[in-house]
């Protein structure tokens, strides 16, 4: 799914966080970006940039996004390069 929110959102985070990273965040979400729901929890999501992923709760009272945690994604291997068999 691709989750996109027509305001910007007012981004909070539980933790400290480099600089840029709510507004990189706020960026995925003002141009629509690949998004999980977890299935535990209702309001709550894994939001991908091509090297990053945002785990977020979005309150569905006032639209409040709520920065929980942050993570880089697994480097992708290479297909374009036939594998070698070591023998």
């Amino acid at each position: 799914m691709v989750l996109r929110l027509e305001q910007a959102p007012r981004i909070e985070a539980l933790r400290s966080y480099p600089m840029g990273t709510a507004d990189r965040l706020s960026q995925l979400l003002a141009l629509g970006a690949p998004a999980r729901p977890d299935p535990r929890r209702e309001g709550f999501f894994e939001i991908e940039s091509d090297s990053e992923v945002f785990y977020v709760h979005i309150s569905p009272l006032n639209g409040r996004v709520l920065l929980i945690g942050i993570w880089q994604k697994p480097a992708q291997p290479c297909l374009s390069q036939p594998a070698r068999h070591v023998a």
